[in-house]
């Protein structure tokens, strides 16, 4: 089972913290590190010195990692326009050797868009935008060298695209899709995924999300066993019970002030909180079901030891592969 470091840099961090974060991740052989795509996070206001860009951040890391896989969950749609956002994503993954992944999402936080001016659709428009978007990335990259990309959607129109650059992964670097709908999320995943994330569930609610993809999956005329499941789970992990409860009440400071926060209580149902063995046990119920990715949300990125214990401890209970696989940037 892959794991892989998530961060939230909206919260506020700079990115010579998350140069340090990623370069250790990749030394202790975690198999990725991504970021989350915002400038203002649901569950905090950002500290200084403030958010930074996810794909300026990826761009750097790229340059500064050399076998770690490296992403976004989930890029916000909204943001980029498709045409030059095909251009940003084949330019970041050739600058990283092919070890770029896309996770890409509709949107969901109108106070963020009104924030930075960004338009925020009616929900129904976003999902059909998102649709489009994929297929004009995916369109572009299949485009043979020397040809011209023609596309006339509802919402977008290329005329003439030179259809370049391509990405370094081929056909695309990996599709990840995201998000609990039950319809339209299921139905996009099947389409263009090669894995369907599902975050902060408890294991019965992820299960039962997984079955509706699954059964998109079979709508469409696909196998949903080519289709790769993952889970984003927070991350609370001490050496010892004093440890696991000063964390985690930084996380719970951290979050006090949110809207969507119901208490400690409600973060636990999708958390892996507590020792090492206890954190195994979590992610091991999930291994059960099927998921074969985990998303460790990691929300104080300057406490580099939690990493370092996760990485000592839990890694290697949860896949015997999993780190000569994150070493040599391997993909499976």
């Amino acid at each position: 089972m892959d794991a892989v470091v998530f961060t939230e840099p909206e919260l506020g961090s700079s990115y010579e913290q998350l140069v340090t974060a990623a370069q250790l991740a990749e030394r202790l052989g975690w198999y990725g590190f991504f970021c989350a795509d915002h400038y203002i996070s649901p569950t905090q206001r950002p500290n200084p010195p403030g958010p930074v860009d996810a794909w300026t951040t990826l761009a750097g890391l790229a340059r500064e990692t050399s076998a770690i896989r490296l992403g976004t969950l989930m890029t916000c749609s909204t943001f980029r326009a498709p045409g030059p956002f095909s251009v940003i994503v084949a330019q970041v993954d050739a600058m990283s050797g092919g070890r770029i992944e896309l996770g890409i999402g509709a949107g969901h936080f109108p106070a963020e868009h009104e924030a930075f001016g960004v338009a925020f659709p009616s929900i129904g428009e976003r999902f059909d935008r998102l649709e489009e978007q994929l297929e004009i990335l995916l369109g572009i990259a299949a485009t043979p060298d020397g040809q011209d990309f023609d596309y006339q959607g509802k919402f977008y129109k290329l005329i003439n695209n030179p259809a370049l650059p391509k990405p370094a992964q081929k056909p695309y670097p990996r599709i990840i899709v995201g998000g609990r709908g039950p319809r339209r999320t299921p139905a996009i995943a099947a389409r263009f995924a090669q894995e369907m994330n599902i975050s902060y569930q408890a294991p019965a609610a992820a299960a039962e999300s997984k079955r509706r993809v699954e059964q998109a999956c079979a709508d469409q005329g696909r196998d949903p066993a080519t289709l790769d499941f993952s889970v984003t789970l927070l991350l609370c992990c001490g050496q010892t019970q004093e440890e696991v409860r000063r964390r985690l009440s930084i996380v719970e400071r951290q979050m006090a002030k949110a809207t969507v926060y119901r208490g400690l209580s409600d973060v636990m149902r999708f958390a892996a909180v507590g020792t090492p063995q206890a954190v195994i046990e979590r992610i091991a119920a999930y291994r059960e079901l099927g998921f074969s990715r985990v998303y460790l949300h990691y929300r104080d990125l300057p406490d580099l030891g939690q990493l370092e214990l996760v990485a000592r401890e839990v890694l290697p209970h949860l896949d015997a592969v999993t780190h000569e696989r994150a070493r040599s940037g391997r993909r499976t």
